[in-house]
């Protein structure tokens, strides 16, 4: 592994944190606003929150692109369901369970072995205009198809949030690398028209995750981590003449580490709890409160009405007359010498 393949892994690790606590923050807001709309949202401070930690992953992702291949960075982006597990549980105020650890080091070591064979020489060819082109526009499509409304709302709009995410990823590399490269093949009003195109997929990529986090983290982020890798290799294995080192062994080997780490990535997704369900409110106990006149019977306990407090039970009473009343006056003697009883 050359120094600028080290260099994107290292930016990668520090994007995976990033983005990972900007998905905690996501799911938290949507749990929390499960009926609100995007312009209540946008109008509260943890949203914007998540924005700035979703600025910095993409900003360090950028930095990682300059220097490593799409095979490259794009598959570390499974780090951030990796970082995801303690931040959620850590919020959640539980531990990391057995499973989490197992999927957690299926997905390091299918990463490992997609590092391997993916490595290579910092990026030099970049998309022309009309492979842009065609490539947002085919994107449109899949992601129009995927938001349609219907069932299962939620991960299908974390697929179209992968996706989108993921050709965001792409063009951003092409953006970089025209820019900063010098490259001759995009002048540089195609360059700013490639950028609009990078900003709307990535500010669609967000908004579709945060109403996938709506059905709970686990299943929507694991499907936006497997569609950001997959549909940016797609791009940079057809239209950017990025390679796999080894011929078939490496083909072979990369392979098998995809399937480590999809593994890894489904055992993550399926070990996350279920939120926990409001508390139900226990209706009071029936209050039963004997009579006067029968307390000494064994049978014929007056049962009132349901009360809110016993006290209220209390006050509920009837009035009634004392059986014997008290005298406060002295009472005479019966026989004259007797003194007088009080």
């Amino acid at each position: 592994m050359n120094a600028a393949t080290l260099a994107a892994v290292v930016l990668s690790l520090f994007s995976a944190v990033a983005y990972a606590s900007a998905a905690v923050a996501q799911e938290r807001l949507a749990s929390r606003n499960a009926g609100a709309g995007l312009r209540r949202l946008i109008s509260t401070g943890a949203w914007w929150g998540s924005v700035l930690l979703n600025a910095a992953g993409a900003l360090l992702h950028v930095v990682a692109l300059k220097y490593g291949p799409l095979t490259v960075v794009q598959p570390l982006g499974a780090l951030t369901l990796v970082a995801a597990v303690p931040l959620g549980a850590r919020v959640a105020g539980r531990r990391v369970s057995v499973v989490e650890w197992r999927g957690t080091a299926l997905t390091l070591l299918g990463l490992a072995a997609i590092l391997v064979t993916a490595s290579g020489p910092a990026p030099e060819d970049v998309l022309s205009l009309p492979q842009a082109l065609a490539v947002a526009g085919t994107t449109m499509l899949v992601i129009g198809v995927l938001a349609r409304p219907g069932a299962r709302p939620g991960l299908r709009h974390a697929s179209a949030s992968g996706i989108a995410s993921g050709v965001a990823s792409a063009l951003t590399q092409t953006v970089t690398v025209a820019a900063t490269a010098g490259s001759d093949s995009l002048p540089g009003w195609q360059v700013i028209g490639v950028a609009l195109l990078v900003a709307a997929f990535a500010a669609g990529g967000l908004i579709l995750s945060q109403t996938a986090y709506r059905g709970g983290l686990g299943g929507p982020l694991a499907l936006v981590t497997l569609a950001n890798p997959v549909s940016a290799a797609v791009i940079g294995l057809a239209l950017l003449g990025e390679r796999l080192q080894g011929a078939a062994a490496g083909l072979l080997l990369a392979l098998a580490g995809a399937g480590l780490a999809g593994w890894g990535v489904v055992a993550l997704s399926r070990s996350t709890p279920e939120p926990v369900p409001a508390s139900v409110p226990v209706a009071p106990e029936r209050v039963v409160i004997p009579s006067p006149a029968s307390a000494g019977a064994s049978t014929g306990a007056s049962v009132l009405d349901d009360e809110e407090h016993p006290v209220a039970s209390v006050l509920a009473l009837e009035a009634r007359s004392a059986p014997v009343e008290p005298s406060l006056l002295p009472r005479r003697p019966a026989e004259p010498g007797h003194l007088t009883s009080l």
